[in-house]
């Protein structure tokens, strides 16, 4: 996969038509959107498709519809994809909520899963988390969602947010960590 084609460049080419440039957005997003959505969609919220599945029907269905995308530099589509994949599994949640649960019940099974008070302390740290988020700067939520939750490395941040070394990343990633977590306090108190 060829690294140096910029995402505005490779937009610019699928929305004319071209397939290759298609292939090569599929290819350089499709990992780290696998890694970011591992584990947030719940086991009992799947139905027949996995977490995998859903990433990709995602990304088909977002590439279709590829010119509603307004380009704003070049971690901005990273975060668009990010956020249609979230409303697509917050989407999936919202449906398993709906449907009668299939679980044959035995008598000897203990239950491990979380409390209801934990799924609340858990639910109301991610809406804190994503609140805090939303009131970053841009580049500084794309740090964060590229890093901690694509788990991009270094040197990927550093092409992502167009900073000329690995180490520019790790600051720009450490600055943001610490916007966040003065975020998250802030709205606490």
């Amino acid at each position: 996969m060829d690294q140096s084609q910029s995402t505005l460049d490779l937009l610019q080419r699928a929305r004319g038509g071209d397939r290759e440039a298609l292939d090569v957005l599929f290819a350089r997003y499709l990992p780290m959107l696998r890694r970011w959505a591992t584990g947030r969609l719940p086991r009992w919220a799947r139905d027949l498709t996995d977490t995998h599945d859903l990433v990709q029907e995602t990304l088909l269905q977002t590439f279709k519809r590829i010119d509603g995308f307004e380009y704003r530099g070049e971690g901005a589509f990273q975060a668009y994809l990010r956020q249609v994949l979230l409303n697509r599994i917050r989407q999936e949640l919202r449906k398993a909520g709906r449907r009668p649960d299939a679980t044959d019940f035995d008598e000897h099974h203990v239950d491990r899963a979380a409390s209801p008070l934990e799924q609340a302390i858990g639910h109301e740290a991610i809406e804190d988390y994503e609140r805090a988020l939303a009131r970053l700067k841009p580049e500084e939520r794309e740090a964060i969602i590229a890093r901690v939750e694509m788990g991009l490395t270094y040197e990927e941040l550093a092409a992502a947010l167009d900073k000329p070394s690995a180490d520019a990343a790790r600051q720009t990633a450490r600055r943001a960590l610490r916007r966040l977590i003065d975020e998250m306090n802030h709205g606490r108190g």
